[in-house]
C-alpha cells in the first residue's frame, strides 16, 4: 500500500534499514528453528543489542539509543514485517525498560540498564495472576516488609521472556488493605532463592516466544529493589498501559498490511477452474474491503502515534486504537486466511502463522472486552 507516511523523520528511516536486515537475515532463517525450541536463543538477544536495535528510546548515557518513540515504532514495524515472531524484544525494551528509566532511581538506572540495553541481561513483567487477568488492582502475589527487605510469596502465569528472563519486575502488593493504593513494582533477580520458572506454556500461535509461569517462595529482595514509591505501583501501570496498548495498535496494523500484501501475491497466482483465484469478483471485493479497512487503520494509528510522540495520548485513546486495530485485523485475517483455501491452514504459509500469532493481539495488553469498558466511560 502507498500511504504517504509524514510522522517519521530521516534518523528514524535510517534505523529501519538497519532493523529490516537485521530481521530477514538474523531471524527469518532461523524461525523454524525457535519454534520447535520453543524459545530465542540468547545470543541473538546479543546481537541485536550490538546492531542498537534493543532499548532504542532508552537515554544514551546508559547504553540506550537515545531516541524517541517513533524509533521504537520502525523496529517492531519490521519484525511484524519480516514475519518473525519469538523475540521478546518489544516487551523487553519498549515496556519494561522504560519502568526503570523513567522510575528508577539514579543507582538502579546505572545497575541495571547497560547491561539490558546489550542484551546480557533480559527483562520481564510479572503482572498476570491464574485468577486475576485483566484485574491488576486484584493481584495476590505479596511482598512483606522485614526490616532493610521484602519477602515475596506468589504465583504470576503468562509471563513473556519468562523463561530467558534474568531481571523480572513484579507487581506486588505491599499493603493488602490498601487495594491499588498498596500495589508496588519490585526488580527480583532470577537468581534469588525462592524464585522458580513453571512450565513453557504451551500456546496455540508465537511458538518461539517463551512464555511461562513464575513462582516466589519467601524470594527476599532488598529495598532498594522496589521501583519508585511503595504503594504507587497501580499509578506507574496505569501511566505506561497507553504505550503498551498503542504498540499493539502498531503491531495490527503493519500485519494487517503485510498479510494484504502475501494474499494478493497468492491469489494472483493460484489457479482454480481455469482462472486465478483473483478472477472471481467475490476475491476482488473482498480484497478491496481489506484494503479500504488496512487504510482506516494505518491511518488512526499513525495519527495517534503522532499524538503520542508529544506525550498526550490518553487512555481512551489507546484503547480505542488498539480495540479497532485488533478486532479489524482479526476479521480480516480470517477472510484472507479463507482465500488461500486449504493452504492457509498450513503454517508454512505466512497467513497461516499470522493468523495464531495474532490472535493474542485481542486479548493481552487489556482484552477487547475492556478496552470497551474504558471507550464507554466516556460516551
Amino acid at each position: 500500500m502507498h500511504i504517504n507516511r509524514t510522522v517519521f523523520r530521516d534518523d528514524h528511516e535510517m534505523l529501519r534499514t538497519t532493523a529490516r536486515r537485521f530481521f530477514d537475515r538474523e531471524c527469518v532463517p532461523r524461525q523454524a528453528e525457535w519454534d520447535k525450541a520453543g524459545r530465542v536463543d540468547r545470543e541473538t538477544w546479543l546481537k541485536a543489542g550490538r546492531q542498537g536495535l534493543l532499548c532504542v528510546s532508552i537515554p544514551s548515557e546508559y547504553g540506550g539509543g537515545g531516541g524517541d518513540y517513533g524509533h521504537v515504532v520502525v523496529v517492531n514495524e519490521e519484525m511484524t514485517r519480516a514475519g518473525v515472531s519469538g523475540p521478546g524484544f518489544a516487551v523487553h525494551s519498549d515496556i519494561v525498560a522504560p519502568y526503570i528509566a523513567r522510575i528508577g532511581n539514579e543507582e538502579q538506572k546505572q545497575r541495571w540498564l547497560p547491561r539490558i540495553c546489550t542484551g546480557e541481561q533480559i527483562l520481564a513483567i510479572a503482572m498476570t495472576e491464574p485468577g486475576t487477568g485483566s484485574d491488576l488492582k486484584a493481584v495476590r502475589t505479596s511482598a512483606r516488609r522485614e526490616g532493610d527487605h521484602y519477602v515475596i510469596n506468589g504465583s504470576k502465569t503468562f509471563i513473556t521472556n519468562g523463561l530467558n528472563a534474568d531481571l523480572v519486575v513484579v507487581v506486588c502488593t505491599t499493603d493488602p488493605t490498601a487495594g491499588a493504593k498498596g500495589v508496588s513494582l519490585i526488580v527480583v533477580e532470577a537468581t534469588r532463592a525462592g524464585f522458580r520458572r513453571g512450565r513453557k506454556l504451551d500456546k496455540i500461535g508465537m511458538h518461539a516466544q517463551d512464555t511461562s509461569e513464575l513462582f516466589f517462595d519467601d524470594v527476599r529482595v532488598p529495598v532498594e529493589n522496589r521501583l519508585g514509591e511503595e504503594g504507587k505501583g497501580f499509578a506507574y501501570l496505569m501511566a505506561e498501559l497507553p504505550q503498551e496498548r498503542l504498540n499493539i495498535a502498531i503491531g495490527a496494523a503493519a500485519r494487517l498490511e503485510t498479510c494484504l500484501e502475501h494474499t494478493l501475491n497468492y491469489v494472483k497466482d493460484r489457479r482454480a477452474f481455469n482462472q486465478t483465484v483473483w478472477d472471481f469478483q467475490n476475491t476482488k471485493f473482498k480484497l478491496a474491503d481489506i484494503k479500504a479497512q488496512a487504510i482506516a487503520v494505518r491511518l488512526m494509528v499513525d495519527h495517534y502515534l503522532e499524538v503520542h510522540l508529544s506525550r498526550r495520548l490518553t487512555l481512551e485513546e489507546s484503547a480505542i486504537a488498539k480495540l479497532y486495530a485488533t478486532e479489524t485485523l482479526g476479521k480480516a485475517l480470517d477472510e484472507m486466511v479463507q482465500l488461500h483455501g486449504g493452504y492457509g491452514y498450513m503454517l508454512e504459509y505466512p497467513i497461516a502463522r499470522a493468523f495464531v500469532d495474532a490472535r493474542v493481539s485481542r486479548i493481552y495488553g487489556g482484552a477487547s472486552e475492556v478496552m470497551r469498558d474504558l471507550i464507554s466511560r466516556k460516551l
